[in-house]
């Protein structure tokens, strides 16, 4: 059947006459009447008893008339579906941050967005910069926020802002008298590293190369989150280099750990947004990075 059949069998069943499920249906008496009759023929069923005076739902009819209506709201539905699939804005935005990124991003992020787009809910996924591309790859993420250096086929990427790197340390440390910090002071100590497989590990080492150099990193001390580094340090185990928004979420009179930022030339990441080039809501893009700069993390450059 039909939808428009099934639409004149629901009217009818409602309506009880024909004239007046004709009208409902914006079709003539006759149009309507013979567009059942044919529905009856082509079924070998009768859905409805006609005399003179009433139209009855035989009870074959009646259940016809009940699975029609429940046809035509699912249909309904599928027309609401693709209505907001006319609206890029409009359906969640299922978005990949890495770790490093995530717990100071976010906060400012989501209210920004939510002003830009309140029919467009974040769907949020943590994970490694290697995992997060793959699922990117394979769709199951729309969008990621990833650090450089990143380069995958067929993905674009843009560059939202680029974000300092500081040291922090134990108040009583002796660099805590220092102003500003050299990469070189950095390596003469103990540093405390996020674990192998994270991206900001890799970008302290390309940011303070002298710790290779000098062995810095071997058997060095590792943390599995900076949440975790900044509990060490605080602790005395050593001092460490962590992006200027983790410095700067943590609380500022804290009574053991403060931060220093680098001496020229400052060493930083630039962070990215990264999608499919056959994305096809690119609007969403545009608003999710236009959110970002609205709200950045504190003490990052915007692009």
């Amino acid at each position: 059947m039909t939808l428009t059949e099934l639409r004149y069998i629901v009217a009818l069943a409602r309506e009880r006459h024909f004239g007046h499920a004709a009208d409902k249906c914006h079709v003539s008496q006759p149009t309507l009447s013979v567009a059942l009759k044919k529905v009856e023929q082509r079924f070998g069923v009768i859905l409805f008893e006609r005399s003179s005076a009433d139209v009855r739902l035989t009870m074959t009819g009646e259940q016809i008339a009940a699975q029609a209506e429940r046809v035509l709201e699912e249909a309904g539905k599928l027309r609401e579906i693709c209505a907001k699939g006319k609206d890029p804005l409009s359906g969640p935005l299922r978005l990949g941050v890495i770790y490093t990124i995530a717990p100071y991003l976010l906060p400012r992020l989501i209210p920004a967005l939510h002003a830009r787009a309140p029919l467009m809910p974040l769907y949020l996924q943590e994970n490694f910069t290697v995992s997060l591309s793959a699922q990117l790859r394979r769709g199951d993420l729309d969008v990621i926020v990833v650090a450089l250096p990143f380069s995958e086929p067929g993905i674009v990427s843009r560059v939202v802002y680029a974000e300092p790197f500081c040291v922090v340390m134990p108040r009583g440390h002796a660099l805590a008298r220092e102003v500003l910090i050299d990469t070189r002071q950095v390596a003469a100590e103990n540093v405390l590293l996020l674990g192998n497989g994270n991206c900001f590990r890799d970008q302290v080492v390309q940011a303070c190369p002298q710790l290779s150099a000098s062995g810095g990193t071997d058997g060095a001390i590792e943390g599995s989150s900076l949440e975790t580094v900044r509990y060490m340090v605080a602790s005395g185990a050593g001092i460490s280099v962590v992006p200027v928004s983790a410095a700067a979420s943590w609380p500022q009179e804290d009574a053991l750990l403060v931060s220093r930022p680098f001496r020229d030339p400052v060493p930083l990441r630039q962070v990215i947004i990264a999608w499919r080039a056959t994305f096809p809501r690119p609007q969403a893009i545009d608003v999710l990075r236009a959110a970002i700069l609205d709200s950045p993390p504190p003490g990052v450059v915007v692009a």
